[in-house]
């Protein structure tokens, strides 16, 4: 292995534009934002560019972007009026996007470069606390629709020669998604699932981790935590870019918005 690769990721990354309301939550934030901000560290190596697959793009089969300056889109609800107008400046990198779509292609996965698409909440909340110059080329792969796991793995696993080109790969989502249930409601689910992912990813031999992922509906509160699996989906991708490397839990609570379990873990790396 190439003492120059670089490890994957898989985030939670918080619920809409929170980096830039965080003076009225009360510290509920804190833990996730220093985490976010302890990952170029963990990294090992700045990154040529960075590849963010976010649970806020689904697309019938896989596109990339490859906008060389992507636009900002607000794609959340009900916030304040300067949450609409916040700014993530990263250039995008239409070779870095060929080669991610000449990659995918290879391994027989068909993809399609999207050259309007911008930057979603997903990539520019963390990535406001990741790395917040934006002074690196930033792209996006989106999820496809279909939301089947072995797919997402085998995209992984497609992807993973990037880690020795200088190009970090994060899945950005969340361990815990049901807004529904939020606070008690999700205590118990979030934590039993939240073991569950402990066990599979770090626990277990990483040989094992596919398959258990590929059947993560059979896990300990699966569909209360995941009632629709999107914002879980990007750690397929994560693992499979790493799938015979070890994991370590880099962020963790267990009383989010009071009561919920949540994680990102690291594949690889130091």
């Amino acid at each position: 292995m190439s003492t120059n690769r670089l490890p994957t990721f898989f985030i939670s990354h918080g619920g809409g534009p929170w980096p830039w309301m965080r003076d009225s939550m009360n510290g509920r934030y804190d833990r996730l934002a220093a985490a976010l901000a302890r990952m170029p560290e963990q990294a090992g190596a700045r990154p040529e560019a960075v590849l963010m697959i976010s649970a806020h793009w689904e697309t019938r089969g896989l596109s990339v972007m490859s906008n060389p300056a992507p636009p900002m889109v607000y794609d959340y609800y009900g916030f304040p009026e300067h949450t609409y107008r916040v700014r993530y400046p990263a250039p995008g990198s239409p070779k870095v996007a060929e080669r991610v779509r000449g990659l995918l292609e290879g391994a027989g996965i068909g993809a399609v470069l999207d050259g309007e698409r911008g930057f979603d909440h997903g990539l520019f909340a963390p990535m406001a606390l990741i790395y917040p110059a934006a002074d690196m080329p930033v792209l996006q792969l989106s999820l496809d629709s279909g939301l089947d796991p072995r797919l997402h793995l085998a995209v992984g696993r497609a992807l993973a020669p990037l880690r020795d080109e200088g190009i970090l790969l994060i899945g950005s989502g969340l361990s815990y998604h049901n807004l529904r249930a939020l606070g008690a409601a999700g205590q118990a689910p979030s934590a039993a699932f939240d073991r569950w992912l402990d066990e599979v990813l770090v626990q277990a031999a990483p040989e094992g981790r596919a398959a258990a992922l590929t059947a993560w509906e059979r896990a300990p509160g699966a569909r209360q935590a995941h009632p629709r699996e999107e914002h879980l989906l990007p750690l397929m991708v994560a693992v499979g870019a790493a799938e015979s490397e070890p994991a370590r839990r880099v962020y963790h609570e267990d009383d989010f918005f009071g009561a919920v379990s949540v994680s990102s873990f690291m594949f690889g790396g130091a």
